[in-house]
């Protein structure tokens, strides 16, 4: 029977003991935090990546799942074709999330903080992100994905520059709210749920909004626009063009 490899972790990320004790010893013997190590040892294996070689390095399981992360972000942002293109572009996020976690102290109650830093930041929460974030603080991704699916606030598809949401509840239904959603789809050519080719918009009904007596309202980002009518809705949505 194959004896099982020994599991080891570095700065949070689960890989064989060899390979922890590698990124260790360079580590040591350079003036880089060990972070720093462990995205420049991604960063090697997608250089390789864009080498024709015969013998290319393998990853450990939890890296193979990030390598395919890449693939899928790749394909949802329709902007990067090859596979080293990704991988590149995913560590500079990650590097980037690594600030926003240090920044609170690796802290796990610091966790829904930390999301709506990364939300902010790139307007949804990539899976490859929620993955390094899972890894850097020790909390399970089923964690994490219930609290990125229960609060509207986190996105976990990829979302416009500008985020338009058109009220539909009651108050706002019965004030023409379904013709500002109908005005808000011309406009900007796609229907609630969808997102602009361009990534420069997002548009989502919502049942309330909490304002009521400005009914019908529509936000875009996180400014309100209420007591429309249709016709206002093209002009307002140029001004974030």
């Amino acid at each position: 029977m194959a004896k099982e490899k020994s599991k080891s972790k570095y700065v949070g990320v689960r890989m064989t003991k060899k390979e922890a004790d590698a990124l260790s010893d360079i580590q040591k013997k350079s003036s880089l935090s060990k972070t720093e190590v462990l995205l420049k040892g991604l960063q090697y294996f997608s250089d390789l990546y864009g080498l024709e070689l015969e013998d290319k390095p393998s990853l450990s399981k939890e890296l193979q799942t990030l390598e395919q992360d890449a693939l899928h972000y790749a394909a949802e942002i329709k902007k990067i074709k090859k596979k080293e293109e990704a991988i590149h572009a995913m560590i500079t996020e990650l590097k980037d999330a690594d600030r926003i976690i240090d920044s609170y102290h690796c802290e796990k109650n610091a966790l829904i903080q930390i999301l709506l830093a990364i939300q902010k930041q790139y307007n949804w929460l990539p899976k490859h992100i929620l993955f390094w974030v899972s890894e850097r603080l020790d909390v399970p991704m089923s964690q994490i994905l219930n609290i990125a699916t229960f609060y509207k606030a986190f996105s976990l598809e990829p979302r416009g520059k500008h985020f338009v949401r058109v009220c539909l509840g009651t108050a706002c239904h019965v004030r023409e709210g379904p013709k500002i959603m109908e005005r808000a789809e011309l406009a900007l050519g796609i229907k609630a749920g969808e997102t602009t080719k361009d990534m420069k918009f997002s548009l989502e009904s919502v049942n309330c909004l909490g304002c009521c007596a400005l009914g019908p309202v529509m936000v875009v980002d996180e400014e309100y626009h209420g007591n429309l009518v249709p016709s206002q809705v093209e002009e307002i949505l140029s001004r974030y063009k």
